[in-house]
């Protein structure tokens, strides 16, 4: 039958009002794509959906709950016509009617594509990539071959089709690594823009930050707009950061994609239409970034060059952190440090949440609640407790009432206005306030002053809360979107902006406010800052966390997948609330969270006002014993938890990692292994953590082991995993059974691994008292790395830290081990190393040191290892265990 078309065929063709971007017609073709490809007729049918669209009345969306009215015109305007090109340097610039696309090669591995509806790129700034990574310009080849237009790079080669504007990238071997969906690559409702790229049936993508949902972010959508979500649960969406950064993940490729865009947004892996994923946002610049690998751990390096590394962070927040809303008062929070010291529980920071501040207003103390505020901190400081404070980015609007931060803050004009010119007022937790312009440069600074008082007190750290912004009274919990922000900051134009275009990145300029100021206060002290709300890039001023999740299991299943996609997104330093915020957590739920947290980067233990109490002791002896046992071990592999943090700081490689950071080598369908693997990840290079899926269940679960040997973290059993010609039906090869244990958490440790582990310590103040001891797990390209400073100041930047590497070889009877030499000023806390080998069988052994001289060595049957002490005096050395099987 002829086709025919009306409204009433095609339900699914009318404009979205919701807050999701605006369907187009090349979605809804794509949606309809086999009955468009039968009998040739596609094109026409495709002109007549359009048709029909374009003749419908205009279509604008109403004013939602947060004040977001959106940009849904009837104008659609696309990418259609090649009219000219023009080489580049280091790219090209294509015009499309009165369009333009610009395409630059940063590096070989990264390109930049800029296009403008109008013609006019916009100014060149950005709130997330470093000015000098935008700067950067390769020369790269220019290609026309009469299809398509482009350049080649020595990785790299993009084109732009004449004829249809789409773009596509692959490396020079012709493998496409992305390329624009069929029909148009772009279209603009009004101001709105959306970008369709082709999902190939193998591709997964991670990233955009701490989404809910399942780490691979295929048949998902996100939005992406800053929200006070309290109480989330799964299918809440938006939460409290933008991260416009994902990585797609094909049969190992790799391939990063920032859209630098901080504007309301969206991102659809083919949730909306199958085989193509898109993103876009209400209004602002197409602005985004290719980063080629090929393999995941490079494209995490080359975003951490395009928009900074993490900092180095100070070694006390590697230990355990105690934190409630709140410790009310002196009393309280000087009897939860007692009691952390009396039953013997590591911990190096205590929180203070809003209730220190007097009625709640930033910069203050309560004097009634902690009259000895002072005092108090230098006590805590003597038992080896660092204590942090909350400071939300609002200012209770009092004038006339000796509030110094107000006043000062009108004094300098530091307040966002309503469009009338006047100062726009809110109530949150102090009542009617006012809200810092953190886009001012002399605004941050003003805020960064604030904090001399608190520094001067004893505050060893700061807390971002509630920087959304989150707004009590406000449309959709947040300030309206026309609120303006008089942008002043260097590398943008001065201009006035409204609340629309800043609302992603206004908490990660708090956080920067903060970050900076305490670097300006104590310039040769690494700043610890918290942040809930931020943006690309806010790595670079502050840890995070998850925010107000809720103390049942199903919540601490949804915290790995978030904080791996948190790893990569630049947030390698994040952490959740240990046992969940909201709600009283069962003995069991905090005693496996508890374990959980051990190995997440950053271990705090928070809950909220009128909830059970978290600390390690409630419950009883029983579970405190448990929850101890795994404090401690955290405090053990603080050398190879702080290895990792400084190895993140360089090369933007998260501490916590899924495990096809490691092992990128797909199964053979071509889906990473983590598809397969549960909850599981990587600490570091080295450790493989597998909690139970269900871990409120007693029934048996199965661990996915990679490829190669895996030993036993707590007994050094080597660990025999499931074969092809071992496994049950349907069983991928690799799995290992395990059965849920409330005092035990399966943890593995990956073949050729070499840990550096310390005795146990009450804080990190605490020099360790004994060896260095190196774990030895024999295997292939056997390898650990050692880093040591004094974890507190930028001494390390001057060359004052220890480093050192560590490698061994394995035959069949004997294993060379090689200890490098000290690199760096750093003197150490130990003399002596206690080096212990895993996966000896029995028989006899001997170890030679340098120049054949004999160690004394003992052997553990139980744990199958051979221990050897060695004195290091910086230099070296090399030894050989030979053994006799008997």
């Amino acid at each position: 039958m002829p086709w025919e078309f009306t409204k009433n065929h095609l339900p699914s063709m009318r404009l979205k009002t919701s807050h999701s971007q605006p369907e187009n017609c090349l979605s809804t073709a794509l949606l309809h794509r086999n009955t468009l490809e039968t009998n040739g007729k596609r094109s026409l049918q495709f002109g007549l959906a359009c048709l029909i669209l374009l003749s419908s009345p205009p279509v604008r969306a109403n004013s939602g709950s947060d004040g977001y009215t959106g940009n849904v015109g009837s104008t659609l305007f696309v990418l259609d016509t090649f009219s000219g090109s023009t080489p580049l340097p280091n790219g090209v610039q294509v015009h499309g009617r009165e369009a333009v696309i610009q395409a630059e090669a940063l590096r070989d591995d990264v390109i930049r594509i800029r296009i403008a509806r109008d013609g006019n790129l916009p100014e060149d700034s950005s709130w997330a990539v470093l000015p000098a990574a935008r700067s950067e310009h390769v020369d790269v080849a220019a290609e026309d071959d009469g299809k398509a237009v482009g350049f080649r790079t020595k990785l790299l080669r993009l084109r732009i089709d004449r004829k249809t504007l789409r773009l596509s990238l692959t490396d020079l071997k012709e493998h496409v690594l992305q390329e624009d969906a069929p029909g148009w690559p772009v279209e603009f409702h009004g101001q709105s823009f959306r970008i369709y790229k082709q999902m190939p049936r193998e591709e997964h993508y991670f990233g955009l930050g701490d989404k809910i949902g399942p780490l691979d972010r295929r048949n998902q959508s996100f939005t992406l707009w800053n929200t006070d979500s309290y109480n989330f649960q799964e299918s809440t969406d938006p939460l409290y950061k933008s991260i416009p950064f994902f990585m797609a993940l094909r049969e190992g490729q790799a391939l990063g994609v920032l859209m630098d865009n901080t504007w309301r947004s969206s991102f659809d892996f083919g949730k909306e239409t199958s085989k193509v994923y898109s993103f876009g946002a209400e209004d602002g610049p197409i602005d985004y970034y290719l980063l080629y690998g090929p393999d995941a751990k490079h494209v995490l390096a080359t975003y951490a060059w395009l928009t900074g590394p993490t900092p180095l962070p100070p070694l006390w927040t590697l230990g355990y952190q105690q934190s409630r809303y709140s410790y009310g008062s002196e009393s309280e929070l000087r009897e939860i440090a007692a009691r952390l010291r009396a039953d013997h529980i590591p911990a190096d920071a205590l929180y203070l949440d809003i209730d220190y501040q007097e009625n709640n207003r930033p910069f203050t103390v309560d004097s009634a609640k902690f009259p000895n505020f002072s005092k108090m901190l230098s006590d805590l400081r003597k038992q080896n407790f660092h204590v942090i404070g909350i400071t939300d980015p609002h200012i209770a609007n009092l004038p006339r009432a000796g509030y110094a931060p107000y006043d000062s803050g009108m004094a300098g004009d530091r307040f966002v206005k309503n469009p009338d010119g006047s100062i726009y007022v809110a109530r949150v937790w102090p009542g009617a306030s006012v809200f810092p312009d953190f886009t001012q440069q002399t605004t941050r600074k003003w805020w960064g002053e604030l904090y001399k008082p608190l520094v001067a007190e004893g505050l060893s750290g700061f807390w971002n809360d509630m920087n959304e912004p989150s707004v009590f009274d406000g449309p959709g919990g947040t300030m309206p979107v026309d609120i303006e922000h008089r942008i002043d900051e260097m590398g943008f134009q001065k201009r006035t902006a409204s609340h629309r275009e800043i609302h992603n990145v206004y908490g990660m300029e708090n956080s920067r406010a903060t970050y900076e100021g305490l670097l300006n206060i104590l310039p040769n002290q690494r700043p610890f800052v918290l942040t809930r709300a931020t943006y690309a890039g806010g790595q670079r001023y502050a840890a995070t966390w998850t925010g107000d999740d809720s103390s049942t299991w199903n919540h601490l299943r949804l915290t790995t997948p978030m904080l791996l996609n948190l790893g990569l997104s630049g947030f390698g330093l994040s952490g959740a609330d240990v046992g969940g915020f909201i709600g009283t957590s069962s003995p069991e739920l905090l005693t496996k969270w508890t374990e959980l947290g051990t190995f997440q980067p950053i271990d705090r233990n928070h809950s909220e006002k009128g909830t059970g109490h978290r600390e390690p002791w409630v419950h009883g002896p029983k579970q405190e014993a448990i929850r101890r046992r795994f404090i401690e071990e955290r405090y053990k592999l603080l050398p190879y938890l702080y290895a990792a943090a400084e190895e993140m700081s360089r090369t933007g490689v998260p501490m916590m990692r899924p495990l096809f950071l490691e092992f990128s080598n797909p199964v053979p369908d071509g889906h990473p292994l983590d598809l397969d693997a549960g909850n599981e990840f990587m600490l570091g290079r080295s450790i493989l953590v597998a909690p139970p899926p269900y871990p409120e269940k007693s029934d048996e679960y199965k661990v996915l082991l990679p490829s190669g040997h895996w030993y036993n973290y707590w007994t050094g059993d080597l660990v025999r995993a499931q074969t092809n010609a071992t496994q049950s039906s349907g069983d991928p090869p690799g799995f290992f059974p395990e059965v849920p244990r409330l005092d035990a958490l399966p943890v593995f440790v990956r073949e050729g691994s070499i840990l550096p582990l310390q005795p146990v310590i009450q804080s990190t103040s605490e020099l360790p008292k004994g060896p260095l001891m190196l774990r030895v797990y024999p295997g292939t390209n056997c390898q650990g790395s050692l880093y040591q400073d004094d974890g507190a100041t930028m001494a390390y930047q001057r060359g004052e830290f220890l480093r050192m590497q560590f490698s061994c070889e394995q035959t069949a009877t004997s294993l060379k081990l090689h200890v490098g030499p000290h690199e760096g000023t750093y003197k150490p806390w130990w003399k002596e190393l206690q080096v212990e080998v895993y996966g000896m069988s029995s028989g006899s052994h001997r170890v030679l040191g340098t120049g054949g001289s004999r160690l004394k060595a003992i052997a553990d049957s139980q744990h199958h290892s051979i221990s050897f002490a060695i004195a290091d005096d910086g230099r070296g050395a090399d030894f050989e265990l030979t053994w006799r099987h008997e």
